[in-house]
């Protein structure tokens, strides 16, 4: 017989959090059944922040501050703000998220999902929401407008088809893309093709990039990716180098807390990467060596992703707990766990050290007892085993059996290094202890003052400095008005970094525009080179600063330019756009090589005239 709650039955599976506040309160009870899986179900109401956004929420906004995670939000054109406690939940069976409001409808909320074994395989889903509201204001509002969320969870579950992937409303169309964005994304995918990468993956990840929910492309995971394509990892591995030397992806070291997988800090390169590790909402320390993932993030010269969130989701995002059982002081309940036969992790949050339960198919007995106060210990369990949990402490305490094992969607720095692609494709970046790893595709602009030998000797070192201090002052704006960094600067050279190769390009134009010929309140008149191509990045003394084949390309290039010129390599011109770009503007145009007895062979160069007027 199918599971049906009464709200008695419900408050005695789900108690309402009376140490947060009692009082008269507004309840919604909703039953619903799906034709899906327990299992699939699951794993849409585990995924509150993407189910909330398909049943039309607010977006939320999250901050994390002592150890405590406190929301904000816009609903019904009134601010909400909020703690937001730890969740507890029983994976592929319940989930319940309580807030404490000190601003909006409510004081306290409590919601629940609980799932249940229906007829044929399918599920019976209750959905329970609970407010203490916030004066009569506060329940006239709840009350109105509350109730039409019943229909959105109705939409949702029907929506939902055994062995199906998640239905449309779940995801969220992207945004077209801009032209030269569309541009640069094709002429990547077709670089990539021409590499002779296998053409599907390289097909899918362009249209993922391309139309894909922000959500899944927060954080790409390769064997995630692997997954969800029906394709080999390490074939997804390879596309994914590629495309970040492409400057398509960026490569991301994230040091990840060991104990709820939450990702602590973002490295784009090796020597950032600290040798010990915190997290607050855990309480524990934890050093880094055995708590790195690498991940891949979209370009944002490309597209650029927001990580925005509609829900804390906590369910979700640790999907290595099945158990996480927040008790009060003096409070105990019993829980049944779901295991799979293995080593799993028993915990009690903010203690030191843990124990093991090894689950293994044997009979069920009486149940194991979990005091919070237990030192820590191993036991051996069936794989559905009922844990009593016993919170004799003076806090709110949190109980956690989670997997032992690291996630293995999750790509971790053995494989990585381990893999001869990565070594073929990445080999300068380990030639030394300061290099970076993820820069990828740079297009950098180097600029030269023309004749400055003899400004000096006509102006002296004071009167050349205030000239060269001036005409940074302005480099610096035009470099930051086309989406560019100044690396550095070099007596009166400067050099900078570009994600896009047009930005660059429209740059040099704007600089050679803002000292033409015939400006005559600065002697400045300027050189500008330009290449495009993967970069590495060092630390040097406090500076960041770029080295690499691109960069001495890019130094080097400025022989073959004059005041009012810009010389550029063929792959900064075959980048999407620029020929077409330059083609509108005013100028000529030449064809010149660049030779070098340490280079093989010449480089094509294009050495565009901007304005007429002379070299000095």
């Amino acid at each position: 017989m199918t599971a049906t709650y009464t709200l008695e039955d419900w408050h005695q599976l789900h108690p309402w959090p009376t140490r947060l506040g009692d009082g008269k309160r507004i309840e919604f009870l909703w039953r619903f059944t799906s034709a899906a899986s327990p299992e699939e179900v699951w794993r849409v109401l585990s995924d509150t922040s993407r189910l909330n956004r398909a049943l039309g929420g607010p977006e939320m906004r999250f901050e994390e501050r002592g150890g405590q995670l406190f929301g904000q939000s816009r609903t019904g054109g009134v601010r909400h703000r909020w703690r937001e406690l730890p969740w507890s939940w029983v994976a592929g069976e319940w989930l319940e998220c309580v807030r404490v409001y000190d601003r909006g409808f409510p004081r306290v909320m409590q919601s629940v999902h609980r799932i249940d074994p229906g007829d044929d395989g399918g599920a019976v889903v209750h959905v329970g929401f609970a407010f203490l509201p916030r004066g009569v204001v506060g329940a006239t509002a709840i009350r109105l407008g509350f109730p039409s969320l019943e229909k959105g969870y109705r939409r949702v579950l029907d929506a939902l088809a055994p062995g199906a992937a998640a239905p449309a409303l779940l995801v969220a169309p992207a945004a077209a893309l801009p032209a030269e964005a569309r541009a640069r994304l094709d002429d990547l995918g077709q670089r990539l093709r021409g590499e002779g990468l296998d053409a599907t993956i390289v097909d899918r990840l362009i249209a993922w990039v391309r139309d894909g929910d922000e959500q899944d492309l927060a954080r790409i995971q390769v064997r995630e990716r692997a997954r969800a394509w029906g394709v080999d990892d390490d074939a997804v591995l390879s596309v994914f180098l590629h495309a970040t030397r492409l400057g398509l992806l960026q490569l991301s070291w994230d040091v990840v807390c060991p104990h709820c997988r939450g990702v602590r800090e973002e490295h784009g390169r090796v020597d950032q990467i600290p040798g010990e590790g915190s997290c607050t909402v855990c309480a524990v320390e934890f050093g880094t060596d055995d708590a790195i993932e690498i991940t891949f993030h979209v370009h944002p010269s490309i597209r650029a992703i927001e990580k925005r969130m509609w829900c804390a989701a906590e369910p979700a995002t640790k999907a290595h707990v099945r158990v996480q059982q927040i008790l009060p002081p003096g409070k105990a309940t019993t829980v049944t766990a779901h295991l799979t036969p293995g080593r799993w992790r028993m915990r009690v949050q903010g203690h030191d050290g843990y124990g093991y339960l090894d689950a293994a198919d044997v009979e069920p007995g009486d149940g194991l007892t979990w005091n919070a106060s237990d030192p820590p210990r191993e036991l051996t369990a069936c794989t559905a085993p009922r844990l009593h949990l016993v919170n004799d402490g003076a806090e709110p305490t949190a109980f956690v059996v989670e997997t032992a094992q690291w996630s293995d969607s999750a790509l971790r720095p053995g494989r990585l290094l381990s893999f001869q692609e990565f070594r073929d494709l990445f080999s300068e970046e380990y030639l030394g202890a300061d290099v970076q790893l993820s820069v990828g595709e740079q297009t950098i602009l180097f600029t030269d003052m023309v004749g400055s030998t003899a400004l000096y000797a006509v102006r002296g070192d004071p009167g050349a400095f205030v000239e060269v201090k001036r005409h940074f002052d302005e480099l610096f704006a035009i470099v930051a008005r086309h989406r560019g960094a100044v690396v550095k600067t070099i007596g009166d050279a400067t050099m900078a970094a570009f994600n896009d190769p047009l930005d660059a390009v429209r740059a040099a134009k704007d600089i050679h525009d803002t000292f033409p010929p015939g400006r005559d309140d600065t002697p400045a008149r300027l050189r500008i080179s330009l290449n495009t191509g993967p970069c590495i990045a060092v630390r040097l003394n406090a500076n960041l600063d770029y080295f690499g084949g691109t960069v001495n390309i890019a130094a080097k290039l400025q022989a073959l330019a004059e005041a009012w010129q810009v010389a550029m390599t063929d792959r900064t011109w075959a980048a999407p756009g620029v020929a077409a770009w330059v083609a509108a503007q005013s100028g000529d145009v030449a064809d010149l090589e660049y030779r070098s007895t340490a280079l093989p062979a010449g480089i094509a160069v294009k050495q565009w005239t901007v304005h007429r007027g002379g070299a000095g």
